[in-house]
Order: C-alpha cells, then sequence, then structure tokens
C-alpha cells in the first residue's frame, strides 16, 4: 500500500491503497463521492466517467497510481462555483429543463462528457455532440432530450 495525492474537485486528497485499486472504488469508499456511478465495471457503458486533467476517463479502468498529483473532477466538483450563488451548474440546469436525466445511472458521467466538450469549445452540433458523449450509454432515452441539453448550453454555431 501507498499513499497517492491528489486533488478531487478543487481539494487535497490522499488515500492510502493499492496501486492497482480502481479510481471508482476510491472516489465512492474512501472519499465518499458516490455520485459516479459503477455500470459495466469494463470501460464500455461511460457510467463511471470522471475529468482527470480535463479528459474523460473511465475510473473503472484508472487505477489510483495513475492520477497522483493530477487533477480529478467528479459529477460533485460540477457545481462548486455554481453552488455558490445557490445554483447548479448550467450544465445541470439545461439536463432538468430538457428531460435528459431519467434513471440517473447514465447521468454524472453524462454530464462529466458533456462538461469536457463544452469546456473544450464544443458547438452547438448535434454530430458533435453525439461523438462527445458516444462512450456514454443511455437505456432510457433515445439521446435526443441529452444532445438537446448539451446544445443548449454550447457555443452557437457559426
Amino acid at each position: 500500500m501507498s499513499a497517492y495525492r491528489f486533488l478531487v474537485n478543487g481539494a487535497p486528497a490522499e488515500v492510502e491503497a493499492p496501486g492497482m485499486r480502481r479510481l471508482l472504488d476510491v472516489l465512492r469508499e474512501d472519499l465518499g463521492l458516490t455520485g459516479t456511478k459503477e455500470g459495466c465495471g469494463e470501460g464500455e457503458c461511460g457510467a463511471c466517467s470522471v475529468l482527470v486533467d480535463g479528459q474523460v476517463v473511465d475510473s473503472c479502468l484508472v487505477p489510483i497510481c495513475q492520477v497522483e498529483g493530477r487533477i480529478v473532477r467528479t459529477v460533485e466538483g460540477l457545481s462548486l462555483a455554481a453552488r455558490e450563488r445557490g445554483s447548479l451548474d448550467t450544465l445541470q440546469e439545461a439536463f432538468l429543463d430538457h428531460g435528459a436525466a431519467q434513471c440517473g445511472i447514465c447521468t454524472p458521467g453524462m454530464l462529466m462528457a458533456a462538461r469536457a466538450y463544452l469546456d473544450a469549445g464544443g458547438a452547438a452540433d448535434d454530430g458533435a455532440i453525439r461523438e462527445a458523449i458516444a462512450g456514454n450509454l443511455c437505456r432510457c432515452t433515445g439521446y435526443t432530450k441529452i444532445v438537446d441539453a448539451i446544445a443548449a448550453v454550447a457555443k452557437p454555431l457559426d
């Protein structure tokens, strides 16, 4: 066992764990950040998506040793700045406004993939949005409301 230090949602974290322990388990069990969901445990569904240094990763596939010194952002951290104003992140608000969340299993991962897309300057382009969230499976919808919600927050097409 080793100690691993990294930032989670802007706060320093230190975890004593075997290096190959999954980031997903550390987030949920050690740090109490249960917003990140486990779907398949094989990196196929995207339910466990988080951002590591701004990039979308399936936390079920990432060993804790790979996040040493890095920045991890979970769905709980999505609205940190907005919480100070007493609101949600604009993306979370759009998901609510468009009815984009159904059973909730895929929603955290979908939000994180969408946030990475938007943070990279993603536009309100259906094809590009669908590509950005392609690693996130939803069994409840046809993705239309999810794409609409992301497009509502994205920069307009030129």
